[in-house]
């Protein structure tokens, strides 16, 4: 009785996964051969310091640009070579497809997307994620123009877990620009909004 209870659900599941899986396709397909997203950008020196950018076909005028900053539970990100499981690809494409589904959206309207990945427990505290995503944030303030973004005209964007780490990010830097400003490479003031959803 229990192992039949088992099998429907376990079947259900799967065509629920099937039903998805066209959309998933899609998503993966737009991510890893289009010309108009730049994967795996570097901006620090941690191996997992790196964002993807999500362009608009037309960048001849300056553009408006999202910094997004996944959730995941302060533990869910993309694999990495030090971390690949079977269990942790379906996680990691699910991860970026949270950044990939809101960054062609938002393309296709003229924003770039500059999609932020930091590291997550246990490679790194709370501390450290605050850290990338600054160093993140401090990135794209300094160098959007050169993939045709506005510098003037940049919004931040959290969800859920990532909303908590991009609402410390910005503490942590409006405190450091009250102290004395050293080691500061970006202002609070340059970010036009904050937009932390589910958390933050």
């Amino acid at each position: 009785r229990v192992g039949y209870r088992w099998i429907t659900k376990l079947l259900a599941l799967g065509c629920y996964a099937m039903l998805l899986m066209p959309g998933f396709l899609q998503v993966a397909y737009c991510y890893f051969f289009s010309n108009k997203v730049k994967r795996s950008v570097v901006y620090g020196d941690q191996p997992r310091n790196r964002l993807d950018l999500y362009l608009p076909a037309d960048v001849s005028k300056p553009k408006p640009v999202l910094v997004f900053v996944t959730g995941g539970a302060w533990i869910i990100g993309p694999y990495n070579s030090t971390s690949v499981s079977l269990l942790s690809l379906p996680i990691s494409a699910v991860y970026k497809a949270w950044g990939s589904l809101l960054g062609f959206q938002l393309a296709e309207r003229g924003i770039i997307v500059a999609c932020i990945d930091y590291r997550n427990f246990p490679q790194g505290t709370i501390s450290d994620m605050v850290n990338d995503t600054c160093q993140g944030i401090s990135f794209v303030i300094n160098n959007i123009a050169s993939y045709g973004g506005d510098p003037n005209r940049i919004y931040l964007m959290g969800q859920s877990a990532g909303a908590h780490i991009s609402s410390c990010a910005l503490l942590k830097q409006a405190t450091m620009e009250s102290g004395n400003g050293d080691g500061v490479s970006w202002s609070v003031s340059q970010i036009k909004a904050y937009f932390g959803l589910s958390g933050g």
